[in-house]
């Protein structure tokens, strides 16, 4: 592949900028949080023990538009029809959530409309199944499939932003996954709004988890955005590799939906995951408790950090097994990554079964104690 320094210092100069703003704005944003009182307060579902400012997502909410208007014409709906209406939605709701807080069913309808507004008006949407067991959607099954697809992959990186530093480290590693496909096969236009997401990403990590001073959360408005434009990302992906374009291609991928699986399989694994095990207990869904795989791993004794890195390193090992294994056919491939990420999941519920029994000797209020 023949390097175009102009393309690739146009990429790197977008995330450059998006850091640039979201590093600035934090500060101003703080100092609002603390003049108004609008914290996250410690609690049972919470695992920080002080007060922060749950406005970060304003940030990156900020940084990625700005950015993203400066490099992208706000008027070209060639690339992503309708994204910034659909942003500027998800903002609306996550900001209120941060705030106010919101019913859920306010914050699903307006994910829905939201999906609704890129899917229908759009276009985006997925539209091939990749040869999945001979099916070929029409048009209202494309467009239902890809709605509950959306708010999946959103609620997905909401579910997982409960320790310091996973959302975004997640978010990153995620977007690079995808933005390097783009990239390879001249996609510079992704690939510059994946730099925007990743540079924004980066300066909000620094407050997040290195400054003791300046600490802040994400809160819903960033997890839900960048769920919203990880969605994005991943049916563009599919897309871009159907049967159709490939000949157009310089590096194309037979099993697309399953390396898409690959890449996100933190967000994807987890909330799967959690569904089963909730309706397996007679439970709703979507009921809340500690049974995500950071809780699980908090209750092993991992820090923070400890929990994110581990969590990073397994999302790049499934991102490079499924780009080794991109041709592997798409039903195999979908099948190998859910079953190895469950298995995988799976395994610190397993630890901490073990753990328990040993503790069983030592009397009930040792068992108390560890599960807490």
């Amino acid at each position: 592949m023949q390097i175009n320094y102009n393309e690739l210092l146009q990429i790197l100069f977008a995330g450059l900028v998006s850091f640039i703003l979201v590093f600035i704005s934090i500060p101003t944003i703080l100092n609002v949080a603390y003049s108004k009182n609008l914290y996250d307060e410690p609690g049972n579902r919470h695992v920080h023990k002080k007060r922060v400012p749950t406005l970060g997502g304003m940030a990156i909410f900020f940084g990625i538009v700005f950015t993203y208007s400066i490099f992208l014409d706000w008027f070209d709906y060639r690339v992503i029809p309708f994204l910034l209406p659909s942003l500027l939605i998800i903002f609306s709701i996550g900001i209120k959530d941060d705030i106010l807080v919101t019913a859920p069913i306010m914050k699903l309808m307006g994910q829905i409309l939201a999906a609704l507004i890129i899917v229908g008006f759009g276009d985006l949407r997925i539209a091939d199944f990749h040869g999945f067991f001979g099916l070929h959607p029409d048009y209202f099954v494309s467009l239902s499939i890809s709605l509950l697809f959306i708010v999946f992959i959103v609620n997905g990186f909401n579910l997982i932003d409960g320790v310091d530093g996973l959302a975004a480290l997640t978010g990153i590693v995620v977007t690079l996954g995808f933005s390097f496909w783009f990239y390879i096969n001249g996609d510079v236009i992704m690939a510059v709004l994946g730099s925007i997401i990743v540079g924004a990403l980066i300066a909000f990590l620094y407050y997040n988890v290195f400054s003791k001073n300046q600490k802040i959360f994400m809160g819903d408005t960033g997890s839900l955005l960048i769920g919203f434009l990880i969605s994005v990302f991943a049916i563009k992906f599919m897309e871009g590799n159907v049967a159709a374009v490939r000949p157009s291609l310089d590096y194309t991928m037979t099993s697309a939906p399953g390396v898409a699986l690959g890449i996100m399989i933190v967000p994807v694994i987890d909330t799967i995951r959690v569904f089963f095990l909730r309706l397996s207990k007679g439970q709703s869904p979507f009921a809340a408790d500690k049974t995500h795989i950071h809780h699980r791993l908090l209750t092993l004794g991992f820090s923070h950090m400890g929990i994110a890195i581990l969590l990073m390193s397994g999302n790049i090992f499934f991102i490079v097994l499924s780009y080794c294994l991109k041709d592997l056919g798409t039903i195999k491939l979908l099948l190998l990554n859910f079953i190895l990420g469950m298995i995988l999941f799976q395994l610190p519920s397993f630890a901490i079964r073990r753990k328990l029994r040993k503790l069983r000797r030592k009397g009930p209020a040792s068992i108390e104690n560890e599960v807490k």
